[in-house]
């Protein structure tokens, strides 16, 4: 197991423009899937087709929010 001390120093080499480039990663991604998943829901489409749709939003959001975590923990760090 790491320690918390290891976790820390290797954030600091994130740089803030990076960090920030995360973030806004994060958000990005959020929008864009989330409305995605409303406009299909809304549509005449098959169940099959929202289905894929709807487990690729939720991968897609999972990445995001692990991009927002560690972005905000590099930015927390300083």
């Amino acid at each position: 197991m790491r320690s918390s001390a290891h976790r820390t120093r290797s954030l600091d080499r994130v740089s803030r423009r990076v960090a920030w480039f995360l973030i806004a990663l994060c958000a990005w991604t959020l929008y864009v899937w989330i409305t995605r998943v409303v406009i299909i829901a809304g549509q005449d489409q098959t169940m099959g087709f929202k289905v894929v749709h709807d487990v690729l939003a939720a991968i897609s959001i999972a990445f995001g929010l692990g991009a927002g975590y560690f972005g905000w923990r590099a930015l927390r760090s300083r």
